[in-house]
Order: C-alpha cells, then sequence, then structure tokens
C-alpha cells in the first residue's frame, strides 16, 4: 500500500467524476465511492489495492465522525428542547424594530454559532423574521439575505461537522478554529445586515397570507426560559476555550485539560436539558441529534475515500508544481478548494470534508500553517454553498414562502456575504 502511488490524472479523473454524479443527484455517499474506485482502477491499481486505499480512506475519517456524532447531541437538545427558539426571540425583543435586520442577522447568527444547524436556524428565525418583516414593510429578499447571512458569519464559529471537518482535516482542534474564524464571522455579519439593508425594497412584500399559520407552529409558552436556554451552549463554550485560555495566559492546569469536543458537547446537551427541566426528554433530543448527523456521517465516509485516493495519488504535488510554475501564491489554493468543493456538493460541511481530503497535502506543502488553512478553506466553502442542487435552497425557500425564481435573486447577495469572510481571512492568515 505505501509503494501504491497512482497518476494525477487518475486522482482527477475520479474527483471529477464524483462530483458529476452529485450534480446528477446520486446519493453523495455512492457518488464519492464510485469516483475512488474508479479512480483507483484506471489509474493502474489491482482490486485488493482499491479496497485498501477505500479503507484507509474511511479510518481517517473515524476521529472527525465521532466528534460529529457528539455534536447531535447537542444540536438536538438546542433545537427540540426550544432553547434556540427562546434565544433568537430574545434577540429579536430586546434590539426592537429600529434594528430589525441587525437583530435577525444576528438572532441567525447566534444560533448557528452554538451548534444549530443553518438550514435549522434558518427555520427557527424564519416565522419572526416574517412577522417582523410585515410590521417593518421589508421585503423577503431582505429578511433571507439576513437570514442566510447571519448563519453563514455563525457557521464558521460553531461546533458544527463543518468546523469539526476544518479543523481535524489540519490535525487542529476544535476551539482553535472557531476564535480564528471569529473575526471574519463579524465582517460576514455586517456585511449580510449591509447587503440586507439595500435590498430593504426589493422583490415581494411579507403578505397576510405569509402569516396565516405561523401562531400555530410555535407556543410561546412551551419554550423554556432564557436563562436555561443559555446554559448549553455557554458552557460549552467556556469547556472549549479553557485550553486555549491555558494558552494564552501561560496557566498549566488549564493548558494540560485537552478537553475535546467528543464529551464537551454531550455534557454540555445533558447539563443544559437537567436546567431547561426537560432530562426526560435527553434520549429523544438524542434520537434527533444522531438523525440529524446520520447524512453527514456518510458523507464524511465518502469523502474519506476519494481523499484517500487523490493523498494516494501524484495529483497534490503536481498541483504545488503547477501554481510554483505559474507564480501565483499557493495561499489562494485554500480558499479556492472550499469554494469550488462547496459549490459542487451545495453544502458547507461536505465542502469542506472534501477540500480538505482532497487539498490538505497540497495546501501545507506551500508552506501554509494548518490553522491558516483551516481558516481559509472553512470560510471559502461559505461563498457558494447555497446552489439550487443542494437542499439548503429549497428549505430556505419554503421558510420564506417564496417562489423558486424569487429564492434564486438571493444567492449573489448571499455570496458577497461568504466572499467576505473569505477574502478577511485571507488577508489575515495567508500573508500576515
Amino acid at each position: 500500500m505505501g509503494a501504491l502511488i497512482l497518476p494525477w490524472w487518475a486522482a482527477l479523473l475520479g474527483l471529477a467524476l464524483a462530483i458529476i454524479l452529485i450534480l446528477w443527484k446520486l446519493n453523495p455517499v455512492y457518488s464519492l465511492m464510485l469516483g475512488a474506485i474508479i479512480g483507483c482502477l484506471i489509474g493502474g491499481a489491482n482490486l485488493v489495492q482499491t479496497i485498501n486505499v477505500l479503507i484507509q480512506g474511511s479510518q481517517s475519517v473515524i476521529g472527525t465522525i465521532l466528534r460529529v456524532i457528539a455534536a447531535g447531541m447537542l444540536a438536538g437538545v438546542m433545537m427540540e428542547s426550544g432553547a434556540a427558539d427562546t434565544i433568537a426571540r430574545a434577540i429579536v425583543n430586546k434590539l426592537g424594530d429600529r434594528l430589525a435586520l441587525f437583530s435577525l442577522a444576528f438572532a441567525t447568527m447566534v444560533i448557528t454559532g452554538v451548534g444549530v444547524f443553518i438550514p435549522v436556524a434558518v427555520l427557527i428565525v424564519a416565522p419572526i423574521a416574517l412577522e417582523v418583516g410585515e410590521r417593518m414593510h421589508i421585503s423577503k429578499l431582505a429578511l433571507l439575505v439576513a437570514l442566510s447571512g447571519g448563519g453563514k458569519a455563525g457557521n464558521v464559529i460553531s461546533p458544527n461537522p463543518n468546523t469539526i471537518a476544518a479543523a481535524k482535516g489540519f490535525g487542529l482542534e476544535l476551539s482553535q478554529v472557531m476564535i480564528a474564524d471569529f473575526i471574519p464571522a463579524v465582517i460576514g455579519l455586517v456585511v449580510a445586515v449591509l447587503v440586507a439593508s439595500l435590498l430593504r425594497n426589493k422583490g415581494s412584500k411579507v403578505l397576510d397570507a405569509d402569516l396565516a399559520n405561523l401562531t400555530q407552529e410555535t407556543n410561546v409558552a412551551d419554550l423554556p426560559s432564557l436563562g436555561s436556554s443559555l446554559v448549553t451552549p455557554i458552557l460549552a463554550i467556556f469547556l472549549l476555550l479553557l485550553n486555549p485560555i491555558g494558552s494564552i495566559f501561560h496557566i498549566g492546569l488549564l493548558t494540560k485539560l485537552n478537553l475535546d469536543a467528543m464529551y464537551v458537547l454531550p455534557i454540555a446537551a445533558i447539563v443544559g436539558a437537567i436546567a431547561m427541566k426537560k432530562g426526560g426528554h435527553l434520549k429523544s433530543y438524542a434520537q434527533s441529534g444522531i438523525t440529524r448527523m446520520t447524512d453527514v456521517v456518510m458523507i464524511l465516509l465518502g469523502a474519506g475515500m476519494i481523499g484517500a485516493l487523490i493523498t494516494s495519488s501524484s495529483l497534490p504535488t503536481e498541483i504545488i508544481s503547477l501554481i510554483k510554475v505559474s507564480h501565483v501564491s499557493g495561499v489562494f489554493l485554500a480558499p479556492i478548494s472550499g469554494i469550488l468543493m462547496a459549490a459542487a456538493a451545495a453544502s458547507t460541511s461536505t465542502g469542506v470534508i472534501l477540500a480538505t481530503g482532497s487539498f490538505s497535502k497540497a495546501i501545507l506543502g506551500f508552506g501554509v500553517s494548518p490553522l491558516a488553512a483551516a481558516a481559509m478553506v472553512h470560510t471559502g466553502a461559505t461563498v457558494i454553498d447555497h446552489l439550487p442542487h443542494g437542499n439548503y435552497f429549497h428549505v430556505t425557500a419554503n421558510a420564506m414562502h417564496m417562489e423558486i425564481k424569487e429564492r434564486s435573486r438571493s444567492i449573489v447577495y448571499e455570496s458577497m456575504v461568504g466572499l467576505s469572510m473569505t477574502i478577511v481571512a485571507t488577508v489575515m492568515y495567508g500573508f500576515f
């Protein structure tokens, strides 16, 4: 196995095949697996060697899978208990109508930032956004850009699967990537609000029909208190940050703790559920969390296989040589790989997983630090991850009661948010 070096073109064809199959709506896991198999076989590997490549790739992502499963527990508690809904409503109510677009974007950022999937975060905040939009005469287009942009900002600083994949893909702690992406996330939030404000009167307005069933969707009386809702995210963030704080202030005890997301996230979820007096629902919360993570876990396995195909080939070396010959900074490979892979899969998580698995070796080969690489790949994956061949596009369209044509208008504006974060991350970590 160690002696097997596949030709670069075989790896490239395997990756291209996988992407084409994904675009043709074949299950992403099977698409990635088939791409890896075909790439190995046309590259000259025998059947045994091909299987070894696939197994090696699957084994390489086990650590990430375990942490993603752990994150499912936290996501399940935040979503199913109503904690995320409570936090969103508190933010919007506190900031008021005068800062409507900022409050909606910030609420979605916070909900995504505490571990809720971005489509679910938009679903949670969307009813509130429609109510505010109807009252303040804000277009659906502006509302969606605020929600989606805020979600993108929160997504790069959250303990979500994409952040976990970025961290583990470059051998980092989850907290390191969350901290590194904080400034890009703030810039993304600002850009989201500015763009949404410019679109305030563009597109269709919220109608009474859009509000007809909103009151039935959420019974506010059943939601937990704000204080108890905050226990899970605050505890998770506090525990994850103990090690970095110890390193910054040279506190030996904290440095030695090495608290990993694998047990921090479930512990925070359990404590939070008890604080909300919903400990009896932990079983159903856990089930909901693992159900939502199943697709991510399977994609991770597929991405591990295609990643092993590429790392077993001469493609990383060829990419490095090509970029050096063209006299273009190799730093750009990190954000570009994130952008292209996320665009192909129409998914932030899948994009990060594919980019790290396929191009991490080449990126690091240019002398880019692991933390810089993770930040650039991660933010890059938010640029065009909202295309129509992905679920996010359609989930958000339904949440905002938008026709496909109108939903498509927001794609460019959403990309501005992701691009702003990518530019900031690239300048900060790629050149300074």
